[in-house]
């Protein structure tokens, strides 16, 4: 009836004829077991009165949340919410919530949601994307993993095991190093790679391991152009590497673009150019996003399981603890497709 005083804990308690510590414990999950009558009795008290349980009680009362803190640096990237999907799904079977938090690759973002986390009690944390070189903020979250994890959370990370949680790691090095014996295979001679920030590890690492397979594979080093890890940054450094080819004379046959957007936009900066990509010049990336679907020529990249790390990440955080920590290797599959066909 409208008007009418919500039922608390305490008319739950009076009802059942039970203490409101007892009433507390059978509705809000505590780990302290209360005696089958006294339970029934509360639960038929609550329904009568329609009480609703409060989500902090029971936080308090189990020491977490049902909720399961994600960190990713940008949802807008096809590469993070199919981790983001994944994990989620997953989460449902266990009838977890996924607070979703955007870093947007700001360090002091990172460390705010991780305090905010840990403050409202989150049952676990999954940090998607955290590796970058600056050791201080490395340190910084560690230390705040640490505090967290002391107070009976749990934690992983989808990224190098670089800080002191579970951790699956993706095997960014060898599966760019694959593609570039590849494409050494389909006769390609004189490559460049469109990297992000060389502080970001995961450019860094799939250029390293590119450029270890081309070198092993050819006797030279491929050209490098850096910009943003995003569409927009493969677009200008692809317009800029076509503007200095051709300008110099030392066009190159083939491209690597370290993730699928950069390879997008490189895609984009061809076409603007009037360069044919596959004919005229080979382009490749890494990840293999749902949006190369729509990208013609079809896009050669290294594929990652990316729904099924995210669901490795949480078993990660919700299986038997471990006392030594975990690392689970996720490696990529090379795809060839139109963008890189064989030279004659």
């Amino acid at each position: 009836m409208a008007g009418e005083r919500a039922a608390t804990l305490s008319d739950v308690a009076r009802e059942a004829g039970v203490s409101l510590a007892t009433a507390s414990r059978a509705l809000n999950g505590s780990d302290r077991v209360v005696r089958p009558e006294l339970q029934e009795r509360v639960l038929a008290a609550a329904n009568k009165l329609g009480y609703t349980p409060n989500a902090n009680a029971q936080a308090m009362a189990r020491g977490s949340t049902e909720t399961v803190g994600l960190l990713v640096k940008d949802i807008s990237d096809p590469y993070f919410s199919t981790i983001a999907g994944g994990l989620a799904d997953e989460a449902e079977k266990h009838g977890l919530l996924v607070m979703l938090c955007n870093t947007g690759g700001q360090p002091e973002r990172e460390q705010k949601f991780l305090a905010a986390l840990r403050r409202q009690r989150s049952r676990a944390i999954v940090l998607a994307g955290s590796d970058t070189a600056d050791v201080r903020h490395t340190s910084e979250v560690a230390d705040l993993l640490t505090s967290y994890l002391d107070g009976g959370g749990r934690a992983a990370a989808i990224s190098q095991p670089r800080l002191p949680v579970d951790t699956v790691v993706i095997d960014n090095h060898g599966g760019a190093k694959a593609l570039a014996q590849q494409l050494v295979g389909l006769g390609y001679r004189r490559a460049a790679v469109l990297t992000g920030p060389e502080n970001l590890l995961v450019s860094a690492e799939r250029h390293a391991g590119f450029a270890e397979g081309w070198l092993e594979a050819t006797g030279s080093e491929p050209a490098c152009v850096s910009d943003e890890f995003s569409r927009d940054g493969g677009r200008r450094a692809m317009t800029r590497l076509l503007e200095d080819g051709r300008s110099n004379g030392s066009e190159v046959d083939c491209v690597f673009a370290v993730n699928d957007l950069m390879a997008v936009g490189a895609l984009a900066a061809c076409r603007h150019a009037g360069v044919e990509v596959g004919p005229d010049l080979a382009v490749a990336g890494f990840d293999d996003i749902a949006t190369l679907r729509d990208v013609t020529p079809g896009l050669t990249t290294v594929r990652l399981p990316l729904a099924d790390i995210g669901r490795l990440a949480l078993e990660l955080v919700l299986g038997k603890p471990s006392a030594e920590l975990r690392k689970r290797s996720v490696h990529g599959e090379v795809v060839l497709r139109e963008s890189t066909p064989p030279r004659s």
